[in-house]
């Protein structure tokens, strides 16, 4: 997909954003969007039942008379966008890459959290962070971390996805939504993963392809490895070999889905052929939140 077509579905983005919005601030993830913190709002008189922790007693002794707090949860939230931009993120079977619909998806998200009025922010990876955008409101903020993403080349090799996941967490002050998409070709990642859902809420979003699981009978074909350079000559041909390959990579999903229920991250497994906004609406829509995945 080139800078054209992906700027194309973008600019449908915006009236897409006012629907996931809405579910982004309803149902179970309404908490992780109006935050953790609480501000007293107002003061009225004490009634049996009450919390006596929510006596405010300055303004019971100037009146001589037992108030209560009034508290109301804090509506802002911050929204930290984790995007892997490594060489493993180029490849596809189609005409869509892991990177064009992992961009996707930042995009989406991130015109839904500035629609819900929410701070957003950037971090983009491959071997090691390579650009951060902190956390802001305004669709000017959105369109520059978009054209960012758009600049950015065919990726370096390797995935350090531990150490974003690290940077990130020495990044956030307060508690955040992290929204982690990867296809998730690294190792040493799992407990960083832990460490940052210990203090944030954390979605792992991993980009697959169709070929994953459903390898052509294309006869013995030349494959290249884009992280490690390794060439080698694959046997599509072979009914075994297609399903030890499907098998290899159901295995790596199962063992993702794993590490991300043990560490307490929500997490969805996307595709290179899903419809991106539906495939979103769904995961935010229904049983957003907990532990499991979506698709």
């Amino acid at each position: 997909m080139d800078r054209y077509e992906i700027l194309q579905k973008i600019t449908t983005f915006p009236l897409i954003a006012a629907v996931l919005a809405e579910d982004l601030l309803s149902g179970d993830f309404r908490s992780v969007f109006k935050g953790q913190g609480i501000e007293a709002d107002e003061v009225r008189h004490y009634e049996r039942g009450d919390d006596i922790r929510s006596i405010d007693w300055n303004v019971s002794a100037r009146f001589g008379t037992p108030y209560v707090k009034m508290y109301r949860e804090e509506r802002e939230m911050t929204v930290s966008l984790l995007l892997d931009c490594s060489a493993s993120m180029y490849c596809g079977g189609g005409g869509v890459c892991r990177y064009d619909q992992g961009l996707l998806a930042a995009a989406l998200i991130a015109f839904s959290a500035e629609r819900a009025g929410q701070r957003v922010g950037l971090l983009f990876f491959d071997r090691e962070i390579t650009k951060v955008f902190p956390p802001r409101k305004g669709k000017p903020h959105i369109m520059a971390m978009i054209g960012a993403a758009l600049s950015i080349g065919h990726g370096g090799s390797g995935s350090n996805l531990g150490a974003a996941l690290a940077g990130q967490g020495r990044l956030l002050k307060r508690r955040s939504l992290v929204v982690v998409i990867s296809d998730f070709f690294s190792v040493n990642w799992e407990q960083e993963l832990g460490n940052l859902c210990r203090k944030h809420d954390v979605i792992a979003v991993r980009i697959g392809d169709p070929l994953d699981t459903d390898m052509v009978n294309a006869g013995l074909v030349f494959l290249e490895d884009p992280e490690t350079g390794i060439k080698y000559h694959a046997p599509t041909g072979f009914a075994s070999f297609r399903s030890a390959w499907s098998e290899w990579h159901r295995d790596r999903l199962n063992s993702w889905q794993g590490i991300c229920r043990r560490a307490g991250a929500s997490f969805l497994a996307l595709s290179t052929a899903d419809d991106l906004p539906a495939a979103l609406l769904r995961f935010f829509g229904g049983r957003g939140g907990s532990k499991r995945s979506a698709l």
